[in-house]
């Protein structure tokens, strides 16, 4: 479009009528927004002659509706100072593209750096995140937004929708954010791009795995490459680096499960994983949080609490001490695991030879067996971001098996976790940690054995006095629950 537009109009007001004559009473050719550009060609009176390439329309509009400029280098300066001006301007963003997208056409080549970039992204991103909270309980804000992703569409900004839980997210493909982690740019402006283009919200649910896999590594490599480079410079504000630690951990936290399921993956790469999670997690200064990251570093321990027991090698959990282990094999489906109890040696009883099938990811590292050897808890991951406990019981009939969710309450991401056995064989120490309706939550219980059920929790562990006494060192020693 501006290959042809020498002088032109950005329209600077909404709902706009593009008239077929320069009069208040002629008919409308299309409703413009702010934002839209249009060629100007002639002036009738109060009115510009303009035509409108995006909608191949042509018309008339009020002079004081639109804002008139020349596509020259002298220009330059004055649309890049707009553009700065509207990025952070709420409600303004499709005027501020268009002023940026005008400015790039306009600048000569050296006048070009990282900043115009960042002001694009900065509002492709606003732009975005308006759209995914206009509701159409509100009409005239969801037609405005959607009118304004439509200019914004018209300048190459390019948006798409993820699906979460039947949640729809519109995200920027971050085509801007790419050249300012290319162009000489601050540590500040590439934090900023690196966080906008990792955003797990944002990951495209369409992925395979392989596919979904590489986009993570790729995202990993981001962070950790502009933590490095701010690192090296020493001018990383704290704030953005514990905000490129959290991601980074939820990423890596991710590859570790995505790497585990994977056939074929070698186990220190899931080690690797594992450990590059807990390390960014640790790495965070608590002190330096805002209370706005607050709750990003809980969801991130809870990521990274899903995928914990990858820093373990993962035992065959054979019966040791006399005491019961399990067997784990392939299923009969392709991604399918199957559990099998193997009896302590010298026990009673005859080899069970039921199985217990899940396609989830079976952390064998976190078997653990009641001192009375009848009752047996194992972490089962069925998703990167939700760790379920199984427990398995000794019948007469034999191993029983029941799975408990860290949560049935509309949750967006949890696990759950064995935590101790209580002297007397009749009580059991678990934590859980989740997300529900945009909180974060932690809960330290003492549960009755028999039931499964809870008798008594805590926000803490240190306010219960089971947990305070039973807990298990090995639990406390590897749980991101405690922090």
């Amino acid at each position: 479009m501006f290959e042809i537009l020498l002088s032109l109009a950005i329209v600077t007001q909404d709902q706009i009528p593009l008239r077929g004559a320069p009069e208040a009473n002629a008919a409308r050719h299309a409703v413009l927004s702010h934002g839209d550009m249009l060629e100007v060609r002639g002036f009738k009176g109060d009115y510009l002659q303009v035509y409108d390439h995006r909608r191949e329309r042509a018309g008339y509009i009020l002079a004081t509706q639109a804002a008139q400029h020349d596509l020259t280098p002298q220009t330059a300066p004055k649309l890049l100072a707009v553009t700065e001006f509207l990025k952070d301007q709420p409600g303004s963003e499709a005027l501020g593209i268009a002023y940026g997208a005008a400015f790039l056409k306009a600048a000569p080549a050296e006048m070009i750096d990282a900043g115009v970039f960042e002001a694009l992204g900065t509002m492709a991103d606003r732009l975005a995140w308006r759209a995914s909270r206009a509701t159409q309980n509100d009409e005239k804000t969801a037609r405005t937004v959607s009118a304004h992703t439509e200019t914004a569409a018209g300048y190459g900004v390019s948006f798409y929708s993820v699906t979460n839980n039947d949640k729809i997210t519109l995200c920027y493909d971050g085509d801007a954010w790419r050249h300012v982690l290319d162009l000489p740019a601050s540590s500040v402006q590439k934090a900023k791009a690196a966080l906008s283009t990792t955003r797990h919200e944002c990951v495209k649910s369409s992925l395979l795995p392989s596919e979904r896999l590489d986009t993570d590594l790729q995202r990993a490599k981001t962070l950790g490459q502009v933590l490095e480079s701010g690192a090296r410079r020493g001018d990383l504000p704290d704030h953005l680096r514990n905000r490129l630690k959290i991601r980074a951990a939820g990423v890596w936290a991710g590859i570790a499960h995505r790497l585990a399921v994977k056939p074929g993956s070698d186990s220190f790469s899931v080690l690797e994983a594992g450990r590059n999670a807990e390390t960014f997690l640790a790495g965070i200064d608590k002190n330096a949080l805002t209370a706005n990251d607050r709750l990003a570093w809980n969801v991130a321990a809870i990521r990274v609490g899903a995928s914990r027991w990858a820093i373990q090698p993962q035992t065959l959990a054979k019966p040791v001490k006399g005491r019961p282990g399990i067997q784990v094999t392939a299923g009969e489906n392709p991604g399918q695991t199957c559990v099998k109890v193997i009896p302590a040696n010298g026990g009673k009883g005859t080899q069970d030879d039921s199985a217990h099938c899940t396609y989830g990811h079976v952390w064998t590292a976190s078997l653990s067996v009641s001192p009375d050897g009848n009752l047996m808890t194992l972490a089962v991951q069925p998703l990167e971001t939700w760790r379920e406990l199984w427990v398995l019981r000794r019948e007469s009939t034999g191993w029983q098996l029941e799975i408990v969710p860290p949560s049935i309450d509309n949750p967006e991401l949890g696990y759950i976790e064995f935590a101790g056995w209580v002297p007397g064989n009749k009580q059991m120490l678990v934590a859980r940690e989740t997300v529900v309706n945009g909180q974060s939550k932690a809960s330290f219980e003492l549960w009755n054995r028999d039931t499964l059920t809870v008798e008594r929790r805590a926000d803490k562990p240190g306010n219960l006095n089971a947990f305070y006494r039973w807990q298990d060192p090995a639990w406390k020693s590897g749980t991101v629950a405690v922090r």
